[in-house]
């Protein structure tokens, strides 16, 4: 299997996954506040709502961030570079995707120290008492990923850079 099909099926598997946590937040919250409005009819929240959905966003938001990159979905400002030549627009992202190689890493590095922290404490949430390093183990399930995607999209571009033309089509990303 080629690195690009791994790499662009990995991001696409966690960003589906990540999509379907996410509507599964939606649909409990949506349960929850149905039952706070009824609680006269005996149904009631969903205890401890809150701590799922803080819980359940982190990795939503962390299983985005590889399809995101690969995809160059990031906000970028085209105002001056699209004035510039192609040979250093290919150079700028390769510093862009350099840098966001470095926050992703630091990222992924900081949130398994916290996890490890949060599992030696063993500190848990208030109402259903679920341990808290459940989410940093998920979040970090989907940082690996998306460190993976910007080592992976560090090598496109410095290799777009050496070889003087773009190996991705714009909108391309990582797919190819």
């Amino acid at each position: 299997m080629r690195l690009p099909t791994l790499i662009g099926g990995m991001a696409r598997w966690l960003a589906i996954f990540g999509g379907l946590v996410l509507v599964a937040i939606t649909v409990m919250t949506c349960i929850s506040i149905v039952g706070r409005a009824l609680t006269g009819f005996g149904l009631g929240p969903v205890p401890g709502d809150y701590e799922i959905a803080e819980a359940a966003i982190g990795f939503v938001v962390f299983s985005f961030l590889p399809w995101c990159q690969l995809n160059r979905g990031h906000a970028t400002v085209d105002l001056f570079t699209s004035f510039l030549p192609a040979s250093a627009n290919r150079l700028i992202d390769l510093v862009s995707e350099l840098l966001m190689g470095v926050v992703t890493v630091v990222i992924a590095w900081r949130l398994w120290f916290g996890m490890i922290d949060k599992f030696n404490y063993g500190e848990t949430t208030f109402i259903i008492e679920m341990p808290v390093w459940w989410a940093y183990a998920l979040c970090m399930v989907a940082a690996a990923g998306a460190v993976a995607v910007a080592l992976y999209m560090i090598a496109v571009r410095a290799w777009e850079v050496a070889a003087g033309r773009s190996l991705l089509a714009p909108g391309q990303g990582g797919m190819h």
